[in-house]
């Protein structure tokens, strides 16, 4: 944060005012990079229901273990990462909660489920399993593997 606050030539006071946190102000940017991801996997969607929300995760998938600054950080700060990425200090998880809920509308996906916020918290859940598996196992996990219970809870 002191660096930042000098390369924007403002105060420490400034910069946290504004941001709010270092949690906050990491949250803003990760979910930056991951919905501008994102919204280039749903952009490119072909197909509708069930399959159609699973495109979009593979795409979004390879995009996310493609990106050098989302490896780089998740490498070099994993405690920080894990607490910005998946509790509500940094506000990325709620915010993939939503937006997968307006994939299940879009998508025609769902449509049998009465909450599906708590359907989008699970298949969230799940996402995060599979991008981040080595903050949670040291070891990557394939998206192929993860295909398989995403779609028992779609289809289930």
């Amino acid at each position: 944060m002191d660096l930042l606050a000098a390369q924007l030539a403002v105060s420490r006071a400034t910069l946290y005012r504004v941001a709010g946190s270092r949690d906050a102000l990491l949250g803003n940017a990760l979910w930056a990079l991951g919905d501008r991801l994102l919204g280039q996997a749903r952009a490119t969607r072909r197909e509708r229901g069930t399959d159609g929300v699973i495109e979009v995760s593979r795409r979004f998938y390879d995009r996310m273990r493609a990106s050098r600054p989302m490896r780089c950080f998740v490498d070099s700060e994993p405690q920080t990462a894990a607490r910005v990425l998946f509790t509500p200090s940094g506000e990325v998880h709620r915010r993939a909660i939503l937006v997968q809920r307006d994939i299940f509308v879009e998508t025609g996906a769902g449509a049998a489920s009465p909450d599906l916020f708590g359907l989008a918290f699970l298949y969230v859940r799940i996402m995060e399993s599979v991008l981040y598996s080595e903050l949670f196992s040291g070891s990557d996990v394939e998206f192929r593997i993860a295909e398989r219970a995403l779609r028992a809870l779609l289809d289930g």
